[in-house]
C-alpha cells in the first residue's frame, strides 16, 4: 500500500487510553489544584502555613493528622532531639561513600542502612509507621551533613546539637555555628514547601513500594531514589 492512498492517510496509530481516568489512589494528605494554582497539606492552604507555622507543625500534620497545639509542639520537638543520633554502622557506611555522590544518593543510602541497623517490625502497624517517620524526619539532616563533612574535609562532626528544631540543626551542622533567625526562618519555609506535593513521581513510587508489602525504609528509599 503506497503512503499516497486514501488508506494510508486515514491510518493513524491507536492511542492508548485504557488507563485514562483511573485512579491511581486516595489521599487525604495533600491536594493540587482544586481550586486553579492551590496547594492544601489536609485541608490548609500551603501559604498559610508557610507563613505561619514551624516545620514541626506541618510534619506533625502530615505524620499525625492533626496541627498540634503548643503543648504538643514542645512535646513533638522534644521526642525528635534524641533521633537525630546515627548508629556507628551508619556513620561507616556514610564515610565510604565518594565526594562525587549526589546528595538525594547519600540520603538514600543512609536510610537504606539505618532501616537495616533500626528494622521495622514484623507488625509494626501505624504507630510504627509513624514512629520510623519521626525517626527519618529527625535524622536525615544528620546523615547528609555527617557525610558532607567527612567527604570533604575528613572530619568527623557530632550530630548531636541540640537546637530548637530540624531547620535550625540542619542549618548548626552545615556551618558549624548556631544560625540567625532569619536563616532558620527561610529554612523552615522551604522545607514546609517542599514537604509534600500529592501523587508525584516520589510519591507515587513509595506508595507503589509500600503496596507490595515491603517495609517502610524500601518504600522511602525508593521514593528517594526516584
Amino acid at each position: 500500500m503506497s503512503e499516497d492512498s486514501p488508506r494510508a492517510a486515514a491510518f493513524k496509530p491507536k492511542k492508548s487510553v485504557a488507563l485514562s481516568g483511573t485512579p491511581a489512589g486516595n489521599t487525604a494528605i495533600c491536594t493540587v489544584g482544586h481550586s486553579g494554582n492551590d496547594l492544601h497539606y489536609r485541608g490548609y492552604d500551603i501559604r498559610d502555613l508557610a507563613a505561619h507555622c514551624e516545620f514541626e507543625e506541618v510534619a506533625h500534620l502530615l505524620v499525625h493528622g492533626a496541627l498540634p497545639n503548643e503543648m504538643e509542639l514542645a512535646e513533638y520537638k522534644t521526642r525528635l532531639r534524641p533521633l537525630r543520633s546515627l548508629p556507628a554502622a551508619v556513620k561507616q557506611a556514610l564515610e565510604l561513600l565518594p565526594p562525587t555522590t549526589h546528595p538525594m544518593d547519600v540520603l538514600r543510602s543512609g536510610v537504606s542502612v539505618l532501616g537495616c541497623m533500626m528494622p521495622e517490625g514484623p507488625e509494626h502497624g501505624e504507630a510504627g509507621a509513624r514512629a520510623i517517620a519521626d525517626t527519618l524526619l529527625a535524622s536525615m539532616s544528620s546523615m547528609l551533613l555527617y557525610w558532607h563533612h567527612y567527604a570533604r574535609n575528613g572530619r568527623r562532626i557530632e550530630v548531636e546539637a541540640f537546637n530548637d528544631t530540624i531547620a535550625a540543626h540542619f542549618l548548626h551542622l552545615l556551618h558549624g555555628e548556631e544560625p540567625g533567625p532569619e536563616w532558620t526562618r527561610a529554612m523552615q519555609t522551604s522545607l514546609i514547601l517542599y514537604a509534600e506535593h500529592e501523587f508525584n513521581a516520589s510519591t507515587f513510587t513509595a506508595r507503589v513500594i509500600a503496596g507490595t508489602g515491603s517495609d517502610l525504609y524500601s518504600a522511602i528509599a525508593g521514593a528517594i531514589g526516584r
